[in-house]
């Protein structure tokens, strides 16, 4: 039964990157930011969806270490980003 779960949760997030990288490549706006980005919000959505009522299997309570090195990945992307809309003078 966790097999099934956790082979139907690593197949939905393939699912999910391979259709962000297919439309940000579509819509020629593929960066490596944005495709961690939309990955990054995939994979926390299915990681709410999928969450079990009751009891909560091994392999689930290592998501929150991949979710906390996602997280400060998106602060580093998203601090730098802000460091280069700010005017050189203003820092």
């Amino acid at each position: 039964m966790a097999t099934r779960r956790r082979q139907q949760f690593v197949h939905g997030q393939a699912l999910w990157m391979g259709m962000a990288l297919i439309l940000l490549t579509a819509l020629d706006a593929l960066t490596l930011d944005l495709y961690f980005v939309l990955s990054l919000i995939g994979f926390l959505v299915l990681v709410e969806l999928s969450a079990p009522f009751a009891v909560t299997p091994a392999w689930r309570e290592r998501l929150k270490w991949i979710i906390f090195v996602g997280l400060i990945l998106f602060a580093g992307i998203v601090f730098r980003r802000i460091i280069e809309i700010i005017p050189s003078g203003l820092i």
